[in-house]
């Protein structure tokens, strides 16, 4: 019927059209415009037009759940079963046939699909679904399928589809032409509730209420995470009895899933209690009500955590807007929001991509199983920040994925087969083939999936009960960790399996803080004062997150300590420290395993070695100031600076630069000093020496730090003045002076401090003809009531210069 035609109908002629020519394409459509279900299903020629694909279709989406009601609502519309025309692959269910015509595929799968089989053998088409998200696995799956397009498929179709987003800049980046879809919207009402300083669940439960008094039709309500969901569920325990609570997020059962998205029963109002999954990837019938908490949960990096950590934030503009939308898609709707109308105008434009501010070790492993060391040989939307991929490189080097020349090693290899974050990867990788591996396989398994196993701290305890969930979230982990395990029974020795996996995770509770625990690799956390584990002198700390400086630990195992100095990398060494105050060094030689001093005892004298590595250490925290050479660097670079402003050199380095490679040239200089200071002379000397050699002749000849006065005195030439370069000297020494001092071959004028008889500054010039003939009259009067025995004569310009001899010493010389 005309009333149930959607909006993408209008335009999938289009679309058609585009990929019958191209090969990429853009398109955006609003939420409920129907795109994720028509276009697969239109390109297939499953729905009205003739296939234009060759080969099955996958689309990829960003979560499990949207996967699967988007596999069902399709599998329904061609009357089949799902795994018949439509398929549905995740990590824990997969429902494929050889009839299968569409695949939707969780993005993370995407990625581990195309590195097994970079030319897609089969594919027809890849389409990204909401790639507004900008999740981590969606850019870095776009990449490789642009360069397997790109090198091995010509052929092969990439459609990018998004709810909101910026069409021009994506379309510039892959080179596609953009096609729009506007959608059908009702008007909806915006209402502010204002912010408050209760909780957000009661916040919430007052809006709702609110709602539920002040309208019909079912209400969609967005928070930011499953504990609010349930809190507020149970605030809204005695609603009437013509309307129903339905949770909906992530970790639902799947039926639980599907009750939250269907219509509700006749003569009944329904409350939908959602994540920002319900912005764009799901539609849910019957609302025309939104309840907005305007905050969201966002994966951010969780240094020495497994992955990232959801962090509850504002939402961006872009989000509160599609979510406002959700009440306008069938109906004139209303929109209430807990905060004030101001504060929206202060919220982020549109969520930061996860590319740039997630850890970025996953998507490296996968590079180079990929074979490309350098992701900047890829197309990107946004390209991946360097000190992100340099932390990754040296992340997955140390868990041995890596060689130190960046390529695959076995270890790796082994690891990319798990759809695990490297450091779980490595932990079942690791482990002997057997009862050692099927116990890596449950831990990461759990560990791997948020909330399975109930939240205690205690592994064992997790894994306990993990394994007698009978869910079938936890069946369907439990079958693939049976997978990896190679259905080997596990062993029960997880001491010593965890303790040779993560030495760098082992940890001893701290001296003085009984709920505090210091970590090998350098990292604090802390438990709760009342969760057994704080009582354990050493644990391994599974997972943790948090600040950099001190986190929460969330998962943790109790090891004896024997278990810790058996398999934690225990080293003796000595340890130094620079004194910036007292400019000296103390030493002390400490047995330790990684940030854990297990022992120490002062030593009087370290090695020039150690010594040296203290100062240098204490130069690049704190620059050079604190050894007393600010000034020589400073004054080097500054000459450096004047010749390339004068252009005798080009790209000159400055004292950031020296900076970043002390090993090259201050190391050596301070293990001839060692443990005392080099002088300022010294390190200039260093510093000049480090410099290519057309450098060093420039500075010596073009900049040098003194300048010969026509009297055969020599000055010395200050760089380090805001009027650099400058010289000063008695005003007499200057007489005659037919030109002005330069440098640079005269490309550079000096600045000139005249200097009275008592070393006072009286004037300053950089034009000494000019001063002759203009201001050295006024000078020259004051200068002959104050010193009436020197020579102050009338024309200065054509007058012998000498070294400020007084007019009687002057004459007897003649």
């Amino acid at each position: 019927m005309a009333g149930d035609k959607l909006p993408i109908e209008d335009v999938l002629a289009d679309v058609s059209a585009a990929l019958s020519v191209g090969n990429r394409l853009v398109l955006a459509a609003p939420p409920g415009a129907g795109k994720t279900t028509l276009v697969p299903l239109s390109l297939a020629g499953l729905y009205e037009l003739p296939a234009c694909v060759s080969g099955k279709i996958l689309l990829l989406e960003p979560r499990r759940v949207a996967a699967r009601m988007a596999a069902q609502r399709m599998a329904h519309s061609v009357g089949g079963r799902l795994g018949d025309k439509v398929g549905l692959s995740t990590r824990i269910d997969r429902k494929v046939s050889v009839q299968t015509q569409i695949e939707v595929i969780t993005d993370g799968l995407f990625a581990r699909r195309i590195l097994a089989d970079p030319e897609l053998s089969g594919i027809g088409a890849v389409i990204f679904d909401e790639f507004h998200e900008r999740r981590l696995n969606n850019d870095m799956g776009l990449a490789l399928a642009l360069d397997a397009q790109t090198a091995l498929r010509d052929d092969l179709k990439i459609v990018i589809m998004s709810a909101t987003l910026d069409t021009a800049t994506v379309a510039k980046a892959i080179d596609a032409p953009v096609i729009e879809s506007h959608g059908r919207q009702f008007p909806v009402e915006t209402r502010y509730l204002g912010r408050s300083t209760d909780r957000i669940e009661v916040q919430m439960e007052r809006g709702i209420r609110k709602a539920l008094q002040q309208s019909d039709g079912s209400i969609l309500a967005f928070l930011p995470g499953a504990a609010d969901i349930r809190r507020v569920a149970e605030r809204l325990e005695h609603v009437p009895p013509d309307v129903m609570v339905a949770p909906l997020f992530g970790a639902l059962a799947p039926g639980e899933q599907d009750a939250a998205v269907s219509p509700a029963p006749a003569g009944m109002r329904k409350i939908v209690l959602a994540t920002d999954i319900a912005e764009s990837s799901l539609t849910i019938e019957g609302v025309t009500v939104v309840v907005d908490s305007g905050l969201a949960r966002i994966a951010e990096e969780d240094v020495g955590g497994l992955g990232s950590r959801l962090t509850t934030v504002k939402a961006s503009r872009a989000s509160v807007d599609q979510r406002r939308g959700r009440a306008g898609r069938t109906a004139p709707g209303i929109c209430y929001r807990l905060w004030d109308e101001a504060a929206t105008r202060g919220l982020a434009p549109a969520p930061m991509p996860e590319i740039l501010k997630s850890d970025l070790a996953g998507m490296v492993l996968a590079l180079a199983e990929w074979g490309e060391a350098d992701a900047g040989n890829l197309t990107w939307i946004d390209a991946p920040p360097k000190g992100r991929l340099a932390a990754a490189r040296t992340q997955l080097v140390a868990l041995g994925a890596l060689g130190a020349e960046g390529r695959l090693t076995a270890l790796g290899r082994d690891m990319s087969r798990y759809p695990l974050v490297p450091q779980l990867a490595a932990l079942v990788a690791r482990a002997e083939v057997g009862p050692s591996r099927a116990l890596a396989a449950q831990i990461a398994a759990l560990a791997g999936e948020r909330g399975m196993g109930g939240n205690s701290t205690d592994l064992r305890e997790r894994l306990s009960r993990f394994r007698t969930d009978g869910s079938g979230r936890a069946k369907a982990l439990m079958r693939q960790a049976k997978t990896w395990g190679e259905g080997a029974a596990p062993s029960s020795d997880i001491e010593t399996l965890l303790a040779q996996a993560w030495p760098h995770q082992i940890a001893r509770r701290r001296a003085g803080d009984a709920a505090v625990f210091l970590v090998a690799s350098g990292r604090a956390g802390r438990l709760p004062e009342t969760d057994p584990l704080a009582k354990s002198d050493w644990m391994i700390v599974v997972d943790m997150g948090g600040g950099a400086k001190e986190a929460r630990i969330s998962l943790a195992l109790p090891i004896s300590e024997d278990t810790a100095l058996t398999h934690g990398h225990v080293e003796r060494t000595d340890i130094a420290t620079f004194d910036v105050v007292q400019k000296r060094v103390t030493a002390r030689r400490v047995k330790r395993m990684g940030a854990i001093i297990l022992s120490e005892a002062p030593l009087p004298k370290p090695s020039k070695q150690v010594a040296a590595a203290a100062i240098q250490d204490v130069v690049e925290t704190d620059g050079f100031e604190a050894i007393g050479a600010q000034s020589v660097v400073q004054e080097t670079a500054n000459r450096l600076t004047l010749l390339a402003g004068a252009n005798v050199l080009d790209d000159v380095p400055n004292a950031d630069d020296w900076r970043g490679n002390l090993d090259v040239w201050l190391m050596p200089l301070l293990l001839k000093s060692a443990p005392h200071l080099p002088s300022e002379a010294a390190v200039r000397e260093a510093l000049i020496q480090h410099l290519e050699w057309p450098m060093q002749e420039a500075l010596r000849k073009d900049a040098p730090l003194s300048y010969k006065l026509e009297t055969g005195q020599t000055v010395r030439v200050d760089y380090l003045s805001p009027r650099a370069p400058l010289i000063m000297a008695r005003a007499q020494v200057f007489y005659g002076a037919q030109r002005h001092p330069s440098l640079a071959g005269g490309r550079v004028p000096l600045t000139i401090e005249l200097l009275s008889p008592a070393q006072r500054a009286v004037a300053t010039t950089q034009d000494l003809q000019a001063f002759w003939a203009g201001g050295y009259a006024d000078m020259a009067k004051d200068m002959r009531s104050q010193y009436p025995k020197h020579d102050w004569p009338e024309d200065p310009a054509n007058a012998a210069p000498h070294e400020g001899l007084t007019k009687r010493r002057l004459n007897a010389d003649r």
